[in-house]
């Protein structure tokens, strides 16, 4: 069991790349060619149109933020954020299964959940710069 607990950093890795390509994916075609779209998308759901762009560019910049392991907790939050939103906004009438249901966007936000109380590990910059996975060094956190 010591060997699995020595192996948590690259766990880590695994869950901070994973949710990083995924919202690469989802973000990048909002803001590379439908970020209006997605904005007017947003605001036909109630909420403020520029939030739509907020929450494109909290894909796409927090997966590579993600992927890298530099801030990490700030931007596991903000993708915690973006799927409790998607998920009461967009798929819960939808139900847990099914087209447009929310149990992707639920997987992702356990990630970011996870990532947000776990941090970047030490395969990170974070890592390696000693924050913690939040941008914070630990010394001003204690």
């Amino acid at each position: 069991m010591r060997y699995l607990d020595r192996m948590q950093p690259l766990a880590l890795v695994v869950l901070r790349v994973t949710l990083g390509v995924v919202m690469i994916a989802h973000g990048s075609h909002k803001v590379y060619g439908h970020l209006h779209e997605f904005a007017g998308y947003i605001g036909s759901l109630g909420l403020p149109a520029w939030l739509g762009y907020v929450s494109a560019f909290t894909e796409f910049i927090g997966g590579i933020l993600l992927i890298l392991g530099l801030l990490t907790r700030i931007a596991a939050f903000a993708v915690f954020v973006d799927m409790m939103v998607a998920i009461a906004k967009v798929h819960w009438k939808q139900g847990l299964l099914g087209a447009g249901g929310y149990e992707f966007p639920l997987a992702l936000l356990a990630i970011a959940f996870a990532l947000i109380f776990f941090g970047a590990g030490a395969i990170s910059i974070d890592g390696i710069r000693g924050s913690g996975g939040g941008g914070w060094s630990r010394s001003k956190s204690k």
